[in-house]
């Protein structure tokens, strides 16, 4: 008997799954925990505390229900794959203790001025041609000088600046490294043309030796060290792989690894992945490598999805209501509402902006507004304003000369339906469905199989996937949303000046 492991750190909760040769989930736990906001524009984990805890605990549960399972022995998992939000960045010394709390990807917009530094230095046109993309608040080489700026003492002691899944495979094996999509996001730090690291651009941000080793998400790169063993109860010897983010393990678990598959996640954030044949360049978006190569990938995302409805909820709780409770009820009541949420629109930018805009002091807002709207209207506007943003990134692609062929939509909020409808109707495309959704951790679970030799190539997830339905597009919702897309468009045009005076005069 043979088994893999997969764990995936998210924003607000960590899952892992244990799953046999034939892609059979025997085991599946979860563990929630807390994004810290210390100040407006930051958004950290604690590496230690909420990570590594997390691994160990997921990977102790993870066995003890296998257990249950006729003739399971923890020495019978030959591997390990972890994927984590991406890119956060945590510095460790030359003792692995991480040197502060690692610092989120994209939602944390504390490095525009050091994103300043690097385009006034380097340039951007040359910071386009040698990473595919500009800088953004994605870019993680911007996090690195910012710590260089203002934590000077923190980066004199950093050996190396890992990514959340290179610090659990440190954790677990004592080996430095990070996989080649995750690297993509350490821009301007990585030339996606030689799949390396920029040493010209490493003199701007950080000594080369203070990055880790590339390598391939499937690749096997040590074993579960004794003393991890011990932490995690898993086998001493088992074999580790890289990982990568979480987004990439999201779209291979749902099977979106062909030319022209393009995976949406509703999470915290929506991310879009989407399966090319080339390298490319673009302003709009962040080309990358896949996880595997001869791949590549067009991604982009938007700031915030499920952190604004989990924020609205949180203001409407009702006494000895559960969150979960309180999401059923509002939804109820934004299904009352109509398409359009009866003349109110919202702009989703509360945490400024990622793709296509690229706006880091764009700003939230309800537009249209009056005496009649309801907290149903409110709700549904945020799901339509969310299916605005996705609809910009999605006619941008097409621009771009990519046109997603198939839609694959994963993540908490495909739970809601009213959401998913909305969504379709706007950007009038299908979404596919997967019959079960497991998440990041059953795309790291296929990773470790394929890094064992169990599959010879990417595409045979297949055979670990099945579609429940498709949401199509309502014709006459699509017709309905079609001047309100074009008048979300124009209000952010006419206001995108006023957000950047009211971020400058305003921290909340």
């Amino acid at each position: 008997m043979s088994y893999v492991m997969g764990i995936d750190i998210g924003t607000y909760e960590s899952k892992g799954v244990l799953v046999d040769r034939e892609g059979k989930m025997v085991a599946y736990q979860s563990l929630p925990h807390t994004l810290e906001i210390p100040q407006h524009g930051w958004a950290e984990h604690d590496a230690e505390e909420t990570w590594w805890h997390a691994v160990k605990t997921l990977s102790k549960a993870l066995i003890a229900e296998g257990e249950k399972t006729a003739g399971f022995r923890a020495s019978h998992i030959e591997a390990i794959g972890i994927s984590t939000i991406g890119p956060a960045v945590v510095p460790i010394d030359q003792d692995g203790n991480a040197l502060r709390k690692a610092i989120l990807y994209g939602i944390d917009t504390r490095a525009s001025a050091e994103i300043d530094e690097l385009n006034q230095k380097i340039g951007p046109a040359n910071i386009l041609r040698k990473g595919g993309h500009y800088l953004s608040s994605q870019s993680a080489g911007a996090k690195i000088l910012w710590i260089r700026n203002q934590e000077p003492g923190v980066y004199e002691k950093t050996a190396t600046f890992l990514s959340g899944n290179g610090y659990l495979v440190y954790k677990l094996t004592g080996e430095r490294v990070i996989d080649a999509y995750t690297a993509c996001a350490f821009s301007p730090l990585f030339d996606l043309q030689k799949q390396d690291w920029n040493e010209e651009h490493c003199a701007y941000v950080a000594e080369r030796e203070k990055l880790p080793r590339i390598v391939w998400s499937h690749e096997i790169v040590g074993c579960v060290t004794p003393e991890a063993a011990e932490a995690t109860g898993l086998p001493a010897g088992a074999k580790v792989i890289a990982g990568t983010a979480d987004a990439m393990s999201e779209s291979i678990s749902i099977g979106a690894v062909n030319q022209g598959d393009m995976m949406i996640m509703y999470g915290s954030s929506t991310f879009f992945i989407q399966v090319i044949d080339a390298p490319t360049q673009t302003a709009k978006f962040w080309p990358s490598v896949h996880a595997v190569p001869q791949l590549h990938t067009l991604t982009g995302g938007t700031s915030t999805a499920g952190s604004i409805t989990r924020w609205f909820v949180d203001q409407w709780l009702q006494p000895g209501e559960t969150r979960d409770e309180a999401y059923t009820r509002l939804t109820h009541l934004a299904e009352q509402s109509n398409p359009g949420a009866n003349g109110l629109l919202m702009l989703p930018y509360f945490s400024g902006e990622r793709t296509p805009i690229h706006h880091l002091q764009a700003r939230g807002t309800w537009f249209g507004l009056t005496l009649k709207h309801t907290t149903g209207d409110l709700y549904r506007a945020i799901l339509e304003g969310i299916g605005y943003s996705i609809r910009h990134n999605i006619e941008e692609m097409r621009l771009a000369g990519y046109p997603p062929r198939k839609l694959v939509a994963i993540g908490g909020g495909t739970k809601n339906r009213l959401w998913l409808q909305a969504v379709s109707s706007i950007c009038r495309v299908e979404q596919y469905i997967p019959k079960v959704t497991y998440g990041a951790a059953y795309g790291d679970a296929f990773l470790a199989a394929l890094g064992l030799g169990w599959y010879d190539k990417l595409e045979e997830i297949d055979s670990w996937v099945d579609y429940t339905e498709i949401i199509e597009p309502q014709t006459e919702d699509a017709e309905i949303y079609e001047t309100y897309y074009q008048l979300y468009r124009e209000i952010y045009e006419q206001t995108k000046n006023s957000m950047d005076v009211l971020s400058s005069i305003s921290r909340n």
